[in-house]
């Protein structure tokens, strides 16, 4: 079993991630399945009956897809297909602030150790972090910064504001 980060430490991954062709049949069969976006719109009725269900979006797939399914899902996984495309942070963070989205957002694909502790203010709570890299060391990543200047979705004050208070 792979192992991620989530909440803050190295866990077994007790999720399975289902390839962009997956098929129906796989999704049904398949215990706590992250299922492609594709397939969630191809099979949406037979899916809804499958609980825990997870939905994994690319990096150009818009969070406004599924917006009004978000109750069918205890996990959202958001693929980075480069460690430079970032379009993704703005998703997680709209799942948070706008959408109040509060099961695991998981970044999958290419995760690396300087990107999560960004990614935590952006909302994300699991990480699949590349399978050449170790967990564990990128773990400690989360807590090297003490300070943070703007606001983000793990503090609503910029630290002008904090001060000042």
């Amino acid at each position: 079993m792979p192992a991620i980060i989530k909440n803050n430490q190295v866990v077994d991954d007790q999720w399975t991630l289902l390839e962009a062709d997956a098929q129906l049949e796989q999704a049904l069969h398949t215990q706590q399945a992250i299922i492609p976006l594709a397939l969630w719109q191809q099979h949406k009725e037979q899916l809804q009956a499958v609980q825990p269900l997870g939905i994994w979006l690319e990096a150009g797939q818009a969070i406004e897809d599924i917006v009004d399914d978000l109750t069918h899902f205890a996990v959202i996984a958001l693929n980075f297909p480069a460690f430079t495309d970032g379009r993704h942070f703005s998703s997680a963070r709209l799942l948070r602030e706008r959408y109040s989205y509060n099961g695991e957002i998981r970044a999958i694909g290419d995760v690396l150790r300087d990107q999560l502790f960004f990614m935590q203010r952006c909302g994300f709570d699991a990480y699949a972090i590349r399978t050449d890299r170790c967990p564990t060391d990128a773990l400690q990543s989360l807590t090297e910064l003490s300070v943070t200047y703007q606001a983000a979705h793990d503090q609503s004050l910029p630290l002008y504001r904090r001060r000042s208070a």
